[in-house]
């Protein structure tokens, strides 16, 4: 394969002995993938809004049950309750 910059082409030798040339230009309106940079840069309302969703339906859940801890009766359940996540 070698680089013809005069004409702005590709030439290679093919296995079968053909030559096959192409253009030495990235176009323009080539769609290159998705980088992590790209979609945090175009998405990240969007991320910021579902992260902030979750962070306060999770908050949520934890104040209804301490709110069901200290509603219960037997002080045995609430301290269950409260506890359960250092085991």
């Amino acid at each position: 394969m070698r680089i013809d910059r005069s004409a702005g082409r590709v030439i290679a030798l093919l296995d079968d002995g053909s030559v096959d040339s192409a253009p030495n230009l990235i176009s323009p309106d080539l769609q290159l993938p998705d980088t992590m940079q790209s979609v945090l840069r175009e998405d990240w309302k969007f991320l910021a809004a579902v992260s902030g969703t979750v962070a306060a339906v999770s908050g949520a859940m934890i104040v209804a049950a301490v709110a069901l801890a200290g509603m219960t009766s037997d002080p045995v359940l609430a301290q269950l309750m409260t506890t359960y996540a250092a085991y």
